[in-house]
């Protein structure tokens, strides 16, 4: 009888701990096709994708998105670039644990670029400010919702490249991009025949990477930042790699150099110079903007034709910093994710996935970009060229200008599970990226 009785007990326990451990499975742990986390949309949210890559749209018509971040429940939340009537930042929940968002919010006051989680808090910026906001009892909501910290303040406001992008490393440090308000640091901007200024003034306060307590609230620039890197003309694609321990930026490149110097430049070279640039952030790196580009034709750092270049001096540009990597001419790359989950397959661990916002500078010609790239890595350095992971977002098969673009890939984000999320500026849609074997 006492036999018995053990034996129901066993039984018993097994059947709960069982439930136990069922229920608190987690997504990326059941990849089966029956789970409706991993039912991609039948026309994979109009994306074409890497072989065995599956989409499907979280939500849409948020407003024009801009970066996005992930809380480690899963909780989406995407800064917009103007805030509507109903906030600046939109919060997104999954309820029913099919991946789509079935509960949308909005708050704050604010729109911009910015956004991530650091130690449980969640970061954003607007174009001149970075705040805090705090979270407690798992509410998708912040508790500060309507009066977050004040992080950093005074950061210049601009009408060119003001989006203030941010990053943490795991030294306690924030990182945020303060692009120039400039082409080419001309005293009249864009302006054939406009002579440059030299020394660029812009680069005390622009044109850089600056760097702060990622701990403490009211800060400025002129009081607290570390101009970390400089010479960048603008880089919204900034993100720390906890693969190497350095921060990484992709520039935005220079452009008009047929439109301010017909005589040097063809339409054609100027649809592919210069280069869009990958860095690796140090102390104290110049890496030549305004006084250098980087011809990709060419290979190397030329000086600009405003500071006295003629196509093949490189003098000035001794002592910068060279790219990781090169990426064709003026493709806006607007975010980058260094890949550090178990979902996707293991070639792609510690790659990087890069969000290429589209041209718009390459008329004539045709203009490209518009997708997201996959840039393997090992040891903290590319190897191999760059892949398509993501295409399609644009909805058409010629773009002539960003006007024909549905939708514009601008930010992702890495969710928990190892899925990924893109966002889009056009209408703030929002795709879940996930790996699944055929």
């Amino acid at each position: 009888m006492m036999k018995n009785r053990t034996f129901l007990y066993l039984l018993a326990a097994f059947v709960i701990l069982n439930v136990v451990f069922t229920s608190c499975e987690r997504p990326s742990e059941s990849r089966g096709k029956e789970n409706p986390y991993f039912t991609a949309d039948e026309d994979q949210g109009g994306l074409n994708l890497a072989p065995g890559m599956k989409a499907y749209v979280i939500a849409e018509d948020l407003g024009r998105g801009r970066h996005v971040a992930v809380n480690g429940n899963g909780d989406i939340y995407l800064n917009l670039r103007e805030p509507h009537e109903k906030g600046g930042i939109a919060a997104l929940r999954d309820t029913d644990g099919d991946g789509r968002a079935d509960e949308i919010e909005y708050f704050a006051d604010f729109g911009g670029t910015g956004i991530a989680f650091y130690n449980g808090h969640l970061y954003a910026s607007n174009d001149s400010t970075v705040f805090r906001f705090s979270f407690s009892n798992g509410n998708l909501l912040p508790d500060n919702a309507a009066a977050p910290d004040t992080v950093v303040s005074g950061l210049p406001l601009q009408t060119a490249h003001a989006a203030k992008s941010i990053t943490f490393d795991d030294q306690g440090y924030l990182y945020v991009n303060v692009g120039a308000p400039s082409n080419a640091c001309q005293e009249q901007d864009r302006s054939q025949g406009s002579p440059a200024m030299d020394p660029c003034p812009l680069l005390e306060r622009h044109g850089g990477v600056w760097r702060f307590d990622a701990n403490k609230t009211g800060q400025t620039q002129l009081d607290d930042g570390h101009r970390f890197s400089t010479g960048i003309r603008n880089a919204v694609a900034l993100r720390y790699n906890p693969m190497d321990g350095h921060v990484y930026a992709v520039q935005h490149g220079r452009d008009m150099l047929h439109g301010l110097f017909p005589d040097m430049y063809s339409e054609e070279d100027n649809a592919e110079i210069p280069a869009e640039e990958l860095f690796r952030l140090s102390d104290g790196a110049d890496f030549g903007w305004p006084y250098c580009y980087y011809d990709p034709l060419q290979d190397k750092r030329l000086v600009a034709p405003e500071y006295g270049g003629d196509r093949q001096k490189t003098d000035r540009c001794e002592g910068t910093e060279p790219p990781v990597m090169a990426f064709p001419g003026h493709w806006a790359p607007n975010d980058i994710l260094f890949y550090t989950g178990d979902q996707f397959p293991e070639r792609y661990k510690g790659g990087a996935l890069i969000a290429f916002h589209g041209s718009w500078n390459r008329a004539p010609l045709e203009q490209k970009g518009y997708f997201v790239a996959f840039v393997p890595f090992e040891n903290g350095e590319p190897v191999g060229d760059y892949e398509a992971l993501a295409e399609g977002f644009a909805g058409v098969s010629t773009i002539e200008s960003p006007n024909d673009a549905k939708h514009r890939p601008t930010g992702v984000a890495q969710a928990p599970d190892g899925t990924i999320v893109i966002s889009d500026s056009n209408t703030g849609k929002l795709w879940r990226v996930f790996y699944q074997e055929e």
